[in-house]
């Protein structure tokens, strides 16, 4: 039997060369060129599914052209509908991605559950079979007597599923499992992921069907497979946290219906995964008397504003060069804040080692984290503790300016709800009107904030 041909494709662009290089010639990144058998017969990849193809559209006029909000409907779980934007949209595309065991197929397994009791559903497994899902649904206490499930990874057979049955929600557990008898290439490959996914994409828009795929991740945490796949689907969204924790965030990277960056917290119970109404408290420590090294700031995800407290460690070092190790925060600008801590405050800290930490394993993305960082590295230098009740926010620019956060009304309102009650804000964000129980201290410099808090001690 001749061996079959074969060539090299990129898993960043999917360009295609027939040898193997370092770098590739498409798109200039190195080490991303895997080998895949060559296609054949691409002309009439597409024959049988595209004889129902709708008709051209017509060119319009963008002002002649209704705008109306996307309808919705609820998955049954709070936490899932807020970082969906409301929740699922007909003929929507969601990609959902994570490391393995983390709760991806429970958390859609109990949602699939929830709406069979009003819409039509279908699960389609290619990692499980229908014996483990059952086995999975009874652990759960969930009613599934209206959920299809199909055990499928061939696509061909799962889009005659979608056209018989013409469910109103699908979900597809993994992408990276289902294969097209179109290509020659192994399931999980960078062209059968590809034309897969967007084969599933086209029926979803043409029939309304909701489709919902499982999609896996490489060590670095990023979706496996072409970057193409995140720029088919409408919403992307990553599920965060350790295995070893009971606690689960799910975060909205992209979402063409609804608001980036929402965050849904989810609690790991015998029961499944249970949505968190205070995750605020996730992210603080309870400390019976205040502690040097610790201070809380509000940060804002999405439309939800957290309270998380970040945790300093400054320490006499051992070694030639100092350690500056950052968790939860980006570990380049903890070493600018050093330096600005030294040259605006006074306080050197090139002979310590410097520990970051933000509580709960949560990761804070915006420059907000700045001020809270400094104070807590500044208390822990100092080991004494900040006042109790406080919290912080605001970005720290070089010249040692604290530059306003946005959304500066809705932290302040979250951390009042919450029962503290002195707040060091930048000048910018400080409140037109008094809000009950809060003092509101706000400072322009960091060596004028390091000053206040003393005041307070």
């Amino acid at each position: 039997m001749a061996k079959a041909k074969t060539n090299f494709s990129c898993t960043e662009c999917g360009g295609i060369t027939n040898k193997w290089t370092g770098q590739c010639p498409s798109c200039g990144q190195w080490n991303t060129l895997v080998e895949t058998v060559a296609e054949t017969g691409g002309a009439n990849r597409y024959s049988v599914q595209h004889q129902g193809l709708a008709q051209t559209a017509p060119v319009l006029s963008l002002a002649d052209i209704e705008a109306i909000d996307v309808p919705r409907f609820g998955t049954g779980i709070e936490e899932f509908d807020r970082v969906l934007g409301g929740g699922l949209v007909a003929g929507g595309v969601v990609l959902i991605g994570g490391d393995p065991g983390i709760g991806k197929s429970t958390l859609l397994l109990q949602a699939l559950a929830n709406m069979s009791k009003i819409k039509k559903v279908l699960y389609v497994s290619g990692e499980e079979s229908g014996a483990q899902i059952a086995l999975r649904a009874k652990r759960l206490a969930v009613d599934a007597r209206e959920l299809k499930l199909q055990a499928e990874i061939q696509l061909e057979k799962i889009l005659a599923t979608l056209a018989e049955h013409k469910p109103e929600v699908a979900v597809i557990d993994s992408i990276q499992t289902v294969y097209s008898d179109a290509l020659s290439s192994a399931p999980g490959s960078v062209a059968q992921v590809r034309e897969c996914a967007a084969q599933l994409t086209r029926v979803a828009k043409q029939t309304g069907i909701t489709i919902i795929m499982v999609g896996h991740v490489t060590k670095e945490g990023a979706l496996a497979g072409p970057r193409v796949l995140e720029h088919i689907v409408d919403t992307v969204l990553y599920f965060e946290g350790d295995t070893h924790s009971s606690f689960r965030l799910v975060r909205a990277i992209k979402n063409r219906f609804g608001a980036v960056n929402e965050l849904g917290v989810f609690a790991m119970t015998e029961k499944g995964l249970k949505g968190v109404s205070n995750p605020s408290a996730l992210f603080l420590s309870q400390h019976d008397n205040p502690v040097p090294g610790a201070c809380v700031m509000v940060t804002q995800e999405g439309t939800r504003p957290l309270l998380v407290e970040i945790q300093a460690l400054v320490d006499t070092t051992h070694l030639p060069n100092a350690r500056r190790l950052s968790v939860g925060l980006e570990q380049n600008r903890l070493a600018m804040l050093l330096a600005v801590l030294h040259r605006h405050a006074g306080i050197a800290a090139f002979d310590q080692d410097v520990f970051i930490n933000a509580v709960g394993g949560v990761k804070i993305t915006e420059p907000a984290a700045d001020l809270a960082v400094l104070l807590a590295i500044h208390s822990s230098m100092r080991s004494k503790p900040l006042p109790r009740g406080l919290v912080v926010f605001g970005e720290v620019g070089l010249a040692g300016e604290i530059r306003p956060a946005p959304r500066g009304q809705e932290r302040l309102k979250e951390a009042a709800k919450l029962g503290f009650s002195i707040a060091l804000i930048p000048k910018a964000n400080a409140p037109k009107h008094k809000i009950e129980g809060l003092t509101i201290i706000a400072v322009e410099r960091i060596d004028e904030a390091l000053n206040r808090v003393r005041e307070h001690e």
